[in-house]
């Protein structure tokens, strides 16, 4: 959301593109792959789904900041906030129900049914649809960013309204999810201990959520109690665009940095069958 000659936009636009087609990869993968079609593997391919949308969402950004104006009116800035809360939500609550499905990969050792696979990414979509349409309801207001190239939710009016709107979100859909993947990996790590085997690296995401999202509830908790017009315009668009970044993190974390999830894009990308019979979700 920034002039289409600066360095920032043109690091938003290639992480767009890339996250783009790597979470369409893993889409397809799991579509065409009958190894990965697994009740463990929808929650990854829901994340990917909602990364695709933000890296939609950030290629329309990107090309109002080429034409250095929004070209779409008022009824577009509505629905760009809309799709771009909608997806970025549903990717949040996804990497928790993630999380979820690892603890009793690990912990229980009880196998996920799709039913209930099915059933709680029906919830992160139906939930993250519900949130995302309230500022179109009138709590909460979709509106330009600063640079008027893009839109989001407008934190720059700090009322009541904002306030009482940002709190909810941000523990139903940030703390809350956070909370549920901390004690998760908390569990699956104590449980590596134990055995004295570590299959993967149990803090990277809850510090990819952190370092891709924190940044941006940062900015929002601060235009709640201070004026962020002090804030220089372009500084306030640095949030933006490291969330941007997440759906790029989120490929490599959930379905490149799984061992098994790569064997299927291997499989798809060249022919060659993976060697397990069934593909099981160990994030390396």
């Amino acid at each position: 959301c920034l002039e289409t000659s600066s360095l920032p936009t043109k690091i938003m636009s290639f992480s767009a593109l890339l996250g783009f087609c790597l979470n369409g990869l893993t889409i397809v993968s799991f579509r065409k792959i009958k190894e990965l079609q697994t009740p463990g593997n929808l929650p990854i391919v829901s994340v990917a789904l909602a990364d695709c949308g933000i890296c939609i969402n950030a290629f329309i950004a990107s090309f109002s900041s080429f034409l250095r104006y929004w070209p779409y009116g008022t009824d577009g800035c509505q629905i760009h906030g809309f799709q771009g809360f909608l997806t970025s939500l549903a990717s949040i609550s996804s990497s928790a129900v993630v999380a979820w499905d690892r603890y009793h990969h690990y912990c229980s050792r009880r196998q996920v049914h799709w039913s209930t696979s099915i059933s709680l990414v029906i919830f992160v979509w139906l939930f993250s649809a519900f949130w995302s349409v309230m500022p179109l309801l009138g709590w909460g207001e979709y509106n330009y960013e600063p640079l008027r190239t893009c839109c989001t939710l407008d934190y720059s009016k700090g009322d009541r309204n904002y306030v009482t709107f940002l709190f909810a979100l941000a523990i139903f859909n940030f703390l809350i999810p956070g909370f549920i993947m901390l004690t998760a990996y908390q569990s699956v790590e104590h449980k590596f201990k134990r055995i004295g085997q570590f299959e993967f690296n149990t803090g990277l995401p809850v510090k990819t959520l952190i370092i891709c999202w924190g940044p941006y509830c940062l900015l929002y908790f601060y235009a709640a109690v201070q004026n962020v017009t002090f804030i220089p315009l372009k500084l306030q668009m640095v949030p933006a665009i490291i969330a941007k970044t997440s759906p790029t993190m989120n490929a490599f974390l959930y379905s490149l940095g799984n061992e098994n999830y790569r064997g299927g894009i291997w499989q798809f990308l060249t022919g060659q069958k993976v060697e397990k019979a069934e593909v099981n979700n160990k994030i390396k």
